[in-house]
């Protein structure tokens, strides 16, 4: 176990397919300010590193009809995020804006801009969808699932060039990138910001994702079931970084978790398993085995059994980042319905990893404010991970209490900020400014 380090911590604004949105009546709306403003404002009051807007260009949908618990209405996230710059003034601002979707000068331009009225607080979480149903609001069908990885990884670079193009004594210089899926030339028409340019962030845990987040990202989310799983990807990830000059404080690789508490440890687990069923509704629990592994709906509803599983059909769930193939997600869904008994809906929802018994999860901390603490500063002090992106239920209130029990506690075992000690974003990643290559 390494030497204690600083914990970071940051919320996931929920996003496409997020079926806890509308399912509690205590979710706020997504299209109103209102909320987002609070939400980021309770993240500051946390010491929060950054706010992230999840996204998506077209709702998730099944053979023709939108998932019945999706955010109901979705506004622009970096419009949102210019807003919050103004009623906020240290927590980093964070976008999630598809690739595939857009252009390289474009989409730079409008995250310099963010980066420049937040000063430097701007970030990007680079996705990239490979799937026809996504690419087509934009364009006709959407790329493979390789020439995805390597457009993505072009644009980045290709953004990156542009961004890099000032000189930091404010000096523009002429840009010039010529690539396989880009070929373009000009001035670009922003200095560089405080921070030197805005965060990318990624999120894809395949074998080419993981080597793009190491040649080129500043912070990777991952999602893990075990502490043994995300030890194993923190080590993977921070190895490669070493064939790219960079050392492994050049990358925060932070896991995202729902995190409940309770008074006690039942109360938390009482209220984790009002959550999971929240979480999967009749029609997700009858869509979830076809699109995970190609099994028609079952004939007897969501509470029924299940249907036969036939081999997982790989072209299945793209544009979705998942933590393995789909052979290895089919098994994980299929393993509580032989626990549990032979009903579709126990097989689709998430499980539960209580605090205080450490019981495999996947993306749920349920326990006492004490034992969350607890747990939350061993897995960052056992090398799982630098720390952790949360995703509050319900939203926008369900973030007030872990800032009000579980930050303070942090904060007690010296394994959290107390104050900000930088302005940009960068500065709270404890990540250093790019330096300007000419």
């Amino acid at each position: 176990m390494t030497a204690r380090r600083a914990m970071h911590l940051a919320v996931h604004v929920p996003g496409p397919g997020d079926s806890t949105v509308r399912a509690d009546p205590r979710s706020a709306s997504r299209i109103e300010f209102a909320p987002f403003e609070h939400l980021a404002r309770t993240a500051e009051r946390g010491l929060f590193d950054f706010l992230l807007l999840a996204d998506g260009p077209r709702p998730p949908e099944h053979r023709g009809r939108v998932d019945d618990l999706d955010v109901a209405g979705r506004p622009e996230p970096l419009t949102v995020l210019n807003a919050l710059a103004a009623v906020t003034g240290r927590l980093g601002l964070a976008a999630t804006v598809d690739a595939g979707c857009h252009e390289p000068f474009e989409l730079a331009r409008r995250l310099a801009t963010l980066d420049h009225l937040s000063g430097g607080r701007g970030a990007w979480h680079a996705v990239t969808s490979c799937d026809a149903l996504t690419g087509g609001n934009v364009r006709r069908g959407g790329p493979d699932r390789a020439d995805g990885h390597t457009r993505a990884a072009e644009f980045v670079a290709a953004a990156r060039e542009l961004w890099d193009s000032w000189a930091p004594d404010g000096t523009p210089r002429p840009f010039a990138h010529h690539g396989r899926h880009f070929d373009i030339a000009g001035e670009f028409t922003l200095p560089r910001s405080p921070q030197g340019r805005p965060v990318v962030i990624q999120a894809d845990g395949s074998d080419e994702g993981r080597e793009s987040a190491a040649s080129c990202a500043d912070v990777v989310l991952a999602r893990h079931g075990t502490p043994e799983a995300g030890r194993a990807f923190y080590a993977d990830v921070k190895r490669r970084l070493a064939r790219y000059g960079r050392s492994p404080d050049d990358l925060r690789i932070m896991s995202g978790v729902t995190v409940v508490l309770g008074d006690t440890a039942a109360e938390a687990r009482q209220r984790a398993e009002e959550i999971r069923w929240q979480r999967v509704s009749p029609r997700t629990a009858s869509v979830t085995p076809e699109r995970i592994r190609g099994v028609a709906p079952s004939a007897y509803g969501p509470d029924g059994p299940p249907g036969t599983d036939p081999v997982p059909d790989p072209r299945l769930g793209r544009g979705r980042a998942r933590q393995g193939d789909g052979t290895a997600i089919a098994e994980r869904r299929r393993a509580p319905a032989r626990e549990k008994g032979p009903s579709v809906r126990p097989s689709v929802r998430p499980s539960v990893r209580q605090s205080v018994t450490g019981a495999d999860a996947r993306q749920f901390l349920a326990g006492t404010p004490g034992a969350v603490a607890a747990e939350l500063e061993a897995l960052v002090a056992g090398d799982a991970a630098d720390g952790f992106v949360l995703v509050p239920h319900p939203a926008p209130g369900g973030l007030d209490e872990f800032v009000d029990r579980v930050v303070p506690l942090l904060q007690e075992r010296g394994a959290f900020r107390t104050a900000y000690e930088g302005g940009t974003l960068r500065s709270h990643l404890g990540l250093a400014e790019p330096v300007w290559k000419g």
